[in-house]
């Protein structure tokens, strides 16, 4: 009877003290399903500001509240520096979503700081026109636009200058040095000088014809504005009669009352598209899934178009009211530049262009 006791005793210690020994393997697995299954009450995006704030921040995100009961907050910046803010935070990510230009979301990629997209985590990935992917599993496309050419109709008529028909076209002696050309180093810039080089005989991997037609096109203008924010009101205000803008800056400028005229030069314009992506080990990761989610819902589209932005699952199309300014048929040259290309040589070029086309602004304006 005291050899039972003592056997149970002993079989009972055993089984305690395998209760009581902790499993790394099952902690970390546990403490993964959890992270993965936890409950967000708010997700933190890094997006455009403007037009792309407006309609995220006060149209779709209260729609995402009222469906998911998630909070979006919003901090507006411009794609390069949503990047610089994500790889400050890359160590303790306070941001969950970032939005950028298609060659940032190839550098953010680059440098690990972003989390793989797939179509279980994010089931209308499949409805995704594909010319407006950036990077493949990686940029979610949001809304598209076109780099283009946009000249001040009145202006021109009065002056006797042609339409655009070619990229070529950007650089006349007529212009006077009214211009709102881009920078290099803005996405802008850099879509208008691989364009040049494509109406020149040139490609990604020969863009020597683009600087030489550069080289013209600094010569006819004045400056070379840095961004965006500057070339707009150049155009409002009547400082430049011809610029090289996204689709839609284009469109809120003819809503605003500016007689522009968006051209479709015979060489193509680039498609693109916003891409938004998961910031690696983003705080809450599966409401910045739904989210994403939520943004390529056809409701969602719908209001993106709304608001000039060309809708990015297949078959959809910009809002009627902007069919006429800045609507694309499906004859309409196009082409999707290949972004892993243009982030390999873009450095190269950049130092280049700065030290053989700045230098020729305004040689050639005639006062």
């Amino acid at each position: 009877m005291k050899r039972l006791l003592t056997i149970g005793l002993v079989l009972g210690m055993v089984s305690v003290a395998a209760c009581g020994v902790p499993n790394p393997k099952a902690s970390d697995e546990a403490a993964q399903t959890n992270e993965s299954e936890k409950v967000s009450t708010e997700i933190t995006i890094a997006s455009n500001g403007g037009k792309v704030e407006r309609a995220i921040r006060d149209v779709i995100a209260p729609k995402f509240k009222e469906k998911y009961g998630i909070k979006v907050n919003y901090i507006a910046g411009l794609s390069s520096e949503n990047l610089s803010k994500v790889e400050l935070q890359k160590n303790a990510p306070q941001i969950d979503i970032a939005m950028y230009a298609p060659l940032d979301v190839q550098r953010a990629y680059t440098k690990g700081l972003t989390e793989p997209l797939d179509e279980k985590s994010i089931p209308n990935l499949s409805k995704v026109d594909p010319r407006f992917v950036a990077v493949d599993k990686v940029g979610l496309p949001v809304f598209g636009y076109v780099y283009a050419p946009a000249y001040n109709t009145e202006t021109f008529e009065k002056n006797g200058i042609g339409p655009v028909n070619s990229w070529n076209d950007l650089v006349r002696a007529e212009y006077k040095g009214k211009t709102a050309y881009a920078d290099i180093t803005s996405d802008f810039g850099f879509a208008t000088f691989y364009s040049l080089a494509k109406a020149n005989g040139g490609s990604l991997d020969n863009l020597e014809p683009g600087l030489e037609k550069a080289k013209e096109l600094a010569g006819y203008s004045d400056t070379f504005y840095k961004n965006s924010t500057q070339m707009i009101p150049a155009m409002q205000q009547g400082a430049a009669d011809i610029t090289v803008l996204t689709s839609y800056s284009i469109a809120e400028l003819i809503e605003s009352g500016v007689p522009l005229k968006m051209a479709l030069p015979k060489e193509g314009v680039p498609l693109q598209a916003a891409n938004f992506t998961i910031v690696k080990n983003a705080p809450n990761k599966k409401a910045a899934q739904d989210f994403l989610n939520f943004l390529i819902t056809e409701e969602s589209q719908k209001l993106f178009a709304e608001e000039a932005f060309y809708p990015v699952l297949k078959g959809m199309k910009v809002a009627p009211k902007y069919e006429a300014s800045i609507g694309l048929k499906d004859t309409d040259p196009v082409f999707s530049p290949d972004v892993v290309k243009l982030g390999e040589i873009r450095a190269a070029w950049t130092e280049r262009y700065a030290k053989e086309v700045t230098p020729e602004l305004g040689k050639k304006v005639k006062k």
